[in-house]
């Protein structure tokens, strides 16, 4: 077998090879949403939280946003790369280039979309509730996510995303071929101890076990 056929062999298998299995939801817990669009997968969160004091609104630290979505009640993020997040732009798709790109490791960026509501139930929505110390870890893994600036603040890399309700912000890392979006999903979820897949390379995978975690 040649090395990239094992590659290809390990990342089909590894959706179904389930990290955390022992995973249970925990009764009254925090509620978090995975979410796809079919192609890309976030991470939803309550934009604040009681049982643990998150507030996300403080972490970003951006007084505009503050003002405009201080009513809001959860907060999306996604990890990506830069030219494909910025190729999108306007509906479009991004250019060979920007496709060629995100195979090698490249820039990212943290793509951040405020909810007035809890997302809307479907097929490419699954619910959770889970324990103030695993979404202290999710929330860790997120923030780490995140490239500063010298002072510690977090960068605000584009003020218009898709909407007039997201955003994106310098992210920390590098995207290829082997590090995607929905990669980056998936290893939140196994760091805050939750169902996740061994490997996820497509929204498929991330949404495959995390399912199964009701």
């Amino acid at each position: 077998m040649s090395a990239l056929a094992a590659l290809l062999l390990f990342l089909l298998t590894g959706t179904l090879v389930p990290v955390n299995h022992r995973f249970q939801q925990t009764p009254g817990g925090i509620p978090v949403y995975v979410v796809s669009n079919g192609f890309h997968t976030d991470v939803v969160l309550p934009l604040r939280d009681a049982q643990t004091g998150q507030d996300w609104l403080r972490t970003l630290h951006q007084p505009a946003l503050t003002a405009r979505f201080a009513r809001y009640s959860y907060v999306a993020f996604g990890w990506g790369n830069e030219g494909f997040y910025l190729g999108s732009m306007g509906g479009k798709f991004p250019g060979p280039k920007a496709v060629a790109g995100a195979l090698f490791p490249s820039r990212t960026l943290m793509h951040v979309d405020f909810y007035r509501a809890a997302p809307d139930s479907g097929a490419r929505v699954v619910p959770l509730r889970i324990s103030p110390a695993q979404y202290r870890r999710l929330t860790a893994y997120v923030q780490q996510s995140f490239r500063p600036d010298s002072l510690g603040r977090l960068q605000l890399r584009q003020p218009a995303g898709y909407t007039p309700e997201d955003f994106f912000f310098v992210g920390q890392g590098r995207y290829h071929a082997l590090r995607t979006c929905n990669d980056w999903t998936n290893r939140g979820l196994r760091r805050a101890g939750l169902r996740a897949a061994l490997k996820a390379p497509l929204a498929g995978s991330v949404l495959f076990q995390v399912r199964r975690a009701r």
